[in-house]
Parts: structure tokens; C-alpha cells; sequence
């Protein structure tokens, strides 16, 4: 294509252009040199829904904040993803696993921008202020952005937590109502980070709360600089990270929703990065590009709407299992690079029964089994496809238009829905405008109850981002019964109980676990992917 050997003139001229347009910093022709060396582009697939992971669920808006603007209490570390600490240097639990004791680190500095300028270190008050905010319906910030924290509502963080104290300036202790086995894991998530007492305090004076959430202030290795809807976000080093120095000056996410609009980009050396990548071939074929891949915690799903009929029969929802020919959209959708879903779990975890048999493909099966539910001449549904690719459903349009095929041959009609913008696609979803739709799931942390309860949980029913609606008394009693323990063993046969339900229930068809991919310039080195949880260009550096 003719932007593969761009010229350096036409380099230069797209620098220059950044200094200009991004950086807004007098940028002369001199130190576009030192822009390109000191700068990381990442050609991002959308637009973030705000800047505060605790408010969202979207991975294209944890991909661009989490990692980059904020730290947690705790994180997962190593190839074994160990808890390891961050923010909290160590912790303690006691012996009956209701109370856990956070020891902060001193040393911690917030960024200093130009709508904020911190007077202290982080301390105990910020962490109470975060979490309090998500738990206390009375907080000052609670209802701010909306009132709602989708990620702490799945994991019924309420419920669980009666209590966080301020023992002293820089320890912190949780009492939860029982044991939970997930509760550190959770608190190591892209979710639960740590936001500024004090910068809120400041924005309350001048009844400004809601930039909180607008305007970000943590203690990650970027800073907001600029954002500019549908085009870039800016960020720089955080010069006071705690960590340690961050190899990159300028970090911009370059916002392109066209996957053939950033594989361009990429050809053409306009992004240092891209998300979900498609021709893989041509990236590999060059010589100047890395395609990286890491297999990931996630699951591609068709959701049933089981509030509404017929969708509320799970004959229905059967008959349409057998109908569905997963080797094909293997093939098609993923080109190979995925594994066929049997059940919510990857093989990966050690959650995951190999004894749950496969979900069969049988047209005849499919056709008896909707004579049985009461619809010989089939029915006409709506299928709602995401807007936006994922690594666990790169496209999701002709992944639908496959199931279309499919659902004809037994007599059923899909009017495939495809026609919004992800953020209004998620609030009809939300709303139960659907009949069924095609959604996933990526896990944030590497404890299977991050499955089990954002997909299966109860506590998922009244938000509605699951897509199914579906609350099974059973399996939400195991599901907690296999919290209140920490032997694997007999977690593992709770949730193999769950797993069985879930099968014969089907309020939503697994349909696969796939890789996630990632083209980059070779001169980039350090690991942005991770198995789950958003992307980090911490330890980025370009070379």
C-alpha cells in the first residue's frame, strides 16, 4: 500500500502537527526529533466514557485510565499474578477473615497539574474517601457521574464491607459482614483505585464535583494533560511517581474507531501502538513490526433477554444452542486464534470442570427442541451486535449476521440491531430494550469469582450489563458459600454445581475464549498486555 514507506518528510510533517495540535507547547522544528523519541502514540478503538475507573466497566475506558492515572491498595505482580503490594506496602488478616488492616507508604505524591496542586503526601484520608464514596449512599460524591458503581455493585461490595477506619494517618482497616475469599483480588482490579481527599475538597468549595471524574488527579505514571473527544487524549510523566522514573514524556492515545483506519496508522508509522489489530499477515510480513499476543481471561457470549418471551422459555434458548455452529464462528470471527467455550470459564482457571459437556450443534436437535417449546413455526427476534471490537469479539457484526444464518434454518428471524453508539448501545442494553445480544466478558483479576458473580451473580440482575437478567436463588447461594472459604477444593465443587445449573439453564450461550493481540512498532519494547485487567505503558520505553 502506498503508506507503507512513508517519507520522513511526511513523518516529520505529522510531528510537527502533534507538537502543534497535541502538545501545545511552541514546538519547534528542532525538538520534533526529541517528540518522536519521547512520545509513545497509541491508536486507541474508542473514546473513553469519563476518567474514573470506579464509575465504568468499558475496557476502552479502563485501558486508557487505570493503569496510566491511578495505583491501588494492592495489585497482581509475576507470572503466577501474586498479590503484591502498591499503595498498601503490606497487610494483615485475621485469623476468622473479617478484618484486614492496610499499612500505607509515606512517600506517595499526587500529580501536580494545572487545575490541582497537592500540599500532602497520599494518606489514610484518601482511601477512606474513595471507598466511602462507593459505599456510602449519604456521601457528598456518591450520586456524582450518576450514583452508580457497576463493578462494586456485581461483587455486592456493600453488602460485604460494614466498615473502613482510620486507625492512623497511614493504616487503614476494612471490616467485612464474613470471610471472602475474593476480597483482596478484587481490590487489586483496574477498579478499586485510589482517588485525592483533598482535590475533592477543593472542587466541593467551588461546587465543581463533578470534574472529579472529568478532570483526574491520582498517583499513577501519567497525568491528564488534554482531551479531546473522538480525537486524543494527552497525557505526561507523573515527575513525582513513586515508583520510579517513567521512560516516556508524552503519552497520547489517538482515538480510531476504523480497525482499518489504525492498522493504517500503524503501516504508515503515525502509531507507535494499536489496539485490536486485524491483517495480522501484514504485520508480521514487516520487518518494523511486532505483533504481540497473550492469551486472555475472557469469554465471548450471546446473552438472552430472559424478562421477555419467548426468551424466558429455556427450551427457547436451547433450541437456539444446538442451532449455533461454533466452529464456524471460530473460524470466521477468529480466524483459528480462539478456543471454543463450553462453559463461562477458561480452561485456564482452576475453576474450569472438564466434565461439562460440550454444547451440541444439531439442527434437527434445534428444530424438535422448538417444537417442544411451543414454537413450531419459529418467531422473529431482535440480536443486538457491540459497536466496538474487543479481544473477545473482534467483530461482533459478522458474528451476528453467522447466528442469523444459522437461527433460519430452524425458522427463527433475526433483525440484527447494530446501529448505535457503544455508550447508548450499553444504556438500551441496560434498559432490557433487547431480546438477545452478543456481549463478553474480560476478567480483572485471576479468582474465578470474577466470572461467577458479575455473570451468574444476582447482584448482576438489577444493573442489567450482563444482558440476561437472569437471578437463580441456587446459584447465587453457592456462589457465596464458595466465598466464605479459602480451600480451593471445596470451592471448586461449588462452583462445578453452578456450572452444571448454568448448562441446563442457559440464560446466556458461551461461545468462546480468545486471545488478544496487539500490533506495535519494534522499536517499543515492555509488556502493555496483560491476561486480564487493562493495558499499562508503565514500563513502556521506546527505544
Amino acid at each position: 500500500m502506498k503508506t507503507r514507506n512513508m517519507s520522513f518528510d511526511s513523518t516529520r510533517c505529522f510531528l510537527t502537527f502533534l507538537c502543534i495540535n497535541l502538545l501545545m507547547i511552541g514546538c519547534s522544528n528542532e525538538n520534533v526529533a526529541t517528540l518522536s523519541t519521547k512520545s509513545i502514540i497509541y491508536c486507541s478503538e474508542g473514546s473513553p466514557e469519563g476518567f474514573n475507573p470506579q464509575i465504568v466497566i468499558s475496557s476502552t475506558t479502563i485501558d486508557a485510565t487505570s493503569n496510566q492515572l491511578y495505583n491501588s491498595l494492592i495489585t497482581h505482580k509475576g507470572e503466577d499474578n501474586e498479590l503484591s503490594p502498591a499503595i498498601a506496602k503490606s497487610w494483615h488478616i485475621t485469623r476468622d477473615g473479617t478484618k484486614i488492616t492496610f499499612y500505607l507508604r509515606q512517600d506517595i505524591d499526587f500529580h501536580n497539574t494545572s487545575y490541582f496542586t497537592p500540599t500532602r503526601k497520599l494518606n489514610a484520608d484518601d482511601v477512606l474517601f474513595s471507598f466511602n464514596r462507593i459505599l456510602d449512599s449519604e456521601h457528598e460524591y456518591h450520586d456524582v457521574s450518576g450514583g452508580s458503581y457497576p463493578f462494586f455493585e456485581r461483587i455486592n461490595f456493600n453488602d460485604l464491607v460494614e466498615d473502613i477506619e482510620k486507625l492512623n494517618e497511614y493504616t487503614v482497616r476494612f471490616t467485612l459482614s464474613r470471610p471472602d475469599s475474593s476480597f483482596l483480588a478484587n481490590l487489586a482490579t483496574d477498579f478499586a483505585v485510589i482517588l485525592s481527599k483533598e482535590y475533592a475538597d477543593n472542587l466541593s468549595a467551588t461546587y465543581s464535583q463533578q470534574q472529579i471524574d472529568l478532570l483526574p488527579i491520582g498517583t499513577g505514571p501519567f497525568k491528564y494533560k488534554e482531551y479531546r473527544a473522538g480525537a486524543f487524549i494527552r497525557y505526561t510523566a507523573h515527575e513525582n511517581y513513586w515508583q520510579k522514573d517513567i521512560n516516556i514524556e508524552h503519552l497520547i492515545f489517538d482515538i480510531t474507531p476504523s480497525n482499518t483506519g489504525r492498522l493504517t496508522k500503524l503501516l504508515a508509522k503515525e502509531c507507535d501502538v494499536v489496539s485490536y489489530p486485524i491483517a495480522h499477515n501484514k504485520i508480521v510480513e514487516r520487518s518494523d513490526l511486532v505483533l504481540n499476543e497473550i492469551t486472555s481471561f475472557n469469554l465471548a457470549y450471546l446473552g438472552f433477554n430472559t424478562t421477555k418471551a419467548p426468551f424466558n422459555n429455556k427450551l427457547v434458548r436451547k433450541a437456539i444452542s444446538y442451532a449455533i455452529n461454533k466452529e464456524a464462528i471460530i473460524d470466521a470471527i477468529y480466524f483459528g486464534k480462539a478456543d471454543i467455550a463450553n462453559s463461562i470459564i477458561p480452561p485456564a482457571s482452576w475453576a474450569y470442570d472438564e466434565n461439562i459437556p460440550e454444547q451440541e450443534y444439531s439442527i434437527s436437535k434445534a428444530i424438535n427442541t422448538l417444537n417442544e417449546a411451543g414454537y413450531p413455526d419459529g418467531f422473529t427476534m431482535n440480536l443486538w451486535a457491540m459497536p466496538v471490537e474487543r479481544a473477545f469479539n473482534p467483530d461482533a457484526l459478522t458474528m451476528a449476521k453467522l447466528i442469523a444464518g444459522d437461527l433460519q434454518k430452524i425458522g427463527i428471524n433475526v433483525n440484527i440491531i447494530y446501529d448505535y453508539e457503544w455508550d447508548i448501545f450499553l444504556k438500551l442494553i441496560t434498559e432490557g430494550q433487547h431480546h438477545a445480544a452478543l456481549l463478553g466478558w474480560t476478567a480483572d483479576h485471576p479468582d474465578p469469582d470474577n466470572f461467577f458473580t458479575p455473570l451468574l451473580g444476582c447482584s448482576s440482575t438489577s444493573q442489567g450489563y450482563i444482558g440476561t437478567f437472569w437471578c437463580n436463588d441456587e446459584v447465587d447461594d453457592l456462589i457465596k458459600q464458595s466465598l466464605q472459604t479459602s480451600d480451593i477444593r471445596s470451592r471448586k465443587e461449588y462452583y462445578s454445581d453452578v456450572l452444571k445449573i448454568a448448562e441446563d439453564e442457559l440464560p446466556l450461550i458461551p461461545i468462546a475464549h480468545s486471545k488478544r493481540f496487539q500490533g506495535r512498532s519494534k522499536n517499543i519494547s515492555g509488556q502493555l498486555l496483560k491476561p486480564f485487567g487493562g493495558i499499562t505503558f508503565e514500563k513502556v520505553k521506546k527505544n
